[in-house]
């Protein structure tokens, strides 16, 4: 890694190593797509897989691709596109170690290795099945008041936290606006790494405007300037969705080998064309 704060996405994507454990965002909060597509150039593989606090088309990608061993998430779903069909092919089939959650168990798990805690208390989780098949989750007695149960998550720590944004420096410190997730996986995780849509030369925290929501340098490893680089996803008001791409991604990939043609042609492609 180079000693600027600012690289390339393939310097970024040369960090995502095989078998860590990497937090992506939601669909509407900047999924770092164009370093996904060069991870996948990688043949990156056995990633364990945490969505902040679901998966979308990014998750869907590598799990098809054969880059995810285990997923941790609330659901993996491409939205008004219905479900999301190479997720629901490899759990099926048991290609996928599925750990599976809710979102404010995956927000609890996050703040507790943001706080340096071994594990967070969570109230919801009693009585569901979703805590019936997780065994590293524990109910444990209310040290404070008798009969009053509460479930105890493991903190989550990410070796990586990835994701785009609208707006970095070249100090390293990234426009977030409201989207405190972003936040939560940097604090949470070793290493984060992000893409933006430009890299000024002015320092962002100089910017009354902008400041109350600028991650600081401090939790960032390293930017670099992608361009569109969420697309074919909607990314804040920067660019719509495209449609027409998420259409044709979800006729391909109802079968593995439209899948398999899907991805032979969007690893072949130009970043610039994603």
């Amino acid at each position: 890694m180079a000693s600027s704060m600012v690289v390339t996405v393939e310097e970024i994507a040369a960090e995502i190593g095989d078998g860590i454990m990497l937090a992506v965002p939601k669909d509407s909060s900047g999924p770092a797509m164009a370093v996904t597509r060069e991870i996948l150039r990688r043949g990156v593989s056995g990633l364990h897989l945490v969505c902040v606090p679901v998966g979308g088309l990014q998750a869907e990608i590598l799990i098809g691709a054969g880059a995810v061993s285990t997923i941790e998430t609330s659901a993996v779903t491409l939205g008004e596109y219905g479900t999301a069909p190479r997720f629901s092919a490899a759990v099926r089939e048991g290609r996928l170690r599925m750990l599976d959650a809710t979102c404010p168990a995956v927000y609890a798990g996050l703040q507790a290795a943001e706080k340096g805690i071994p594990f967070m208390p969570l109230r919801g989780l009693i009585g569901t099945d979703v805590l019936r098949n997780r065994s590293d989750w524990k109910l444990m007695a209310n040290p404070f008041a008798e009969g009053d149960p509460i479930v105890a998550l493991p903190a989550i720590q990410p070796d990586v936290a990835l994701f785009h944004a609208p707006l970095a420096d070249r100090d390293g410190n990234v426009f977030v606006g409201s989207k405190h997730e972003l936040m939560l996986m940097a604090h949470a995780s070793k290493r984060t790494f992000v893409t933006a849509e430009e890299i000024t030369n002015r320092n962002l925290l100089d910017d009354p405007q902008r400041a109350a929501g600028v991650m600081p340098a401090i939790y960032v490893t390293a930017v670099a300037e992608a361009r569109r680089g969420a697309a074919p996803l909607q990314f804040w008001d920067a660019y719509p969705e495209d449609e027409k791409a998420m259409a044709r991604y979800v006729a391909a990939a109802k079968t593995a080998a439209g899948f398999s043609q899907f991805l032979e042609e969007w690893l072949g492609a130009r970043r610039a064309a994603a």
